[in-house]
């Protein structure tokens, strides 16, 4: 079995050493991730897309989540995070093709596990005449369904309860099976209410810009 190493920062970003990552997040030390979100018009209406955790998945399985997202090894760049699109769910991107929405404090934390991360967050601006064929990494992503961009953000501040989602989930025999209904926040992995809201507003931004 690999062991991941992962570069550790203190809380000025200062890097403090290279560390398993099972110890990463034990002791919580700051270190440095990628996340991938989707969004793509149809008939100029922007849907943005979120994967399904597996169900096999020791941290919240089940649960809906960022579109891609992975850690950054020691020995790697912000570009190399562009794999973790390619792994989880099968689309190849470039650095080059996303737009920056800056490094994120984002912390997670419950027992034994806190997750404090330097996620460098970017998005994948899609038109309709794109087509996208997902490939899933079945222990990593079970499925992935996507929402109004703008109901999302609704969602994000809480002026809604419900979401309304649609897409896909693989089930036993490799088929997919097709999902349309509405979820609240506790079907999404609990991300800290800022980190929803800054991504909302940060889309948004640059969806009007």
């Amino acid at each position: 079995m690999t062991i991941e190493l992962i570069e550790a920062f203190d809380e000025n970003q200062n890097s403090i050493g290279v560390f398993p990552r099972d110890e990463i997040h034990l002791k919580g030390y700051w270190h440095h991730t990628f996340h991938y979100w989707l969004i793509r018009f149809e008939n100029d209406v922007p849907y943005i897309y979120f994967q399904i955790r597996s169900n096999t998945k020791a941290d919240y399985p089940g649960l809906l989540d960022i579109t891609a997202a992975g850690h950054l090894m020691a020995n790697e760049t912000i570009e190399d995070g562009t794999r973790e699109v390619q792994e989880e769910i099968g689309l190849s991107v470039e650095l080059a093709d996303l737009d920056p929405l800056g490094v994120i404090h984002y912390s997670l934390e419950r027992e034994h596990f806190i997750d404090n991360e330097l996620a460098h967050t970017f998005l994948h601006r899609v038109n309709d005449d794109q087509a996208l064929s997902f490939k899933l990494q079945e222990d990593e992503v079970s499925g992935v369904v996507k929402s109004e961009f703008d109901l999302f953000k609704h969602f994000c501040f809480k002026r809604r309860e419900e979401l309304l989602v649609e897409g896909f989930q693989m089930v036993k025999g490799g088929t997919r099976e097709t999902i349309h209904t509405k979820v609240t926040r506790k079907q999404f992995v609990p991300h800290e209410d800022v980190y929803f809201e800054s991504i909302a507003t940060k889309i948004d931004s640059i969806l009007k810009g």
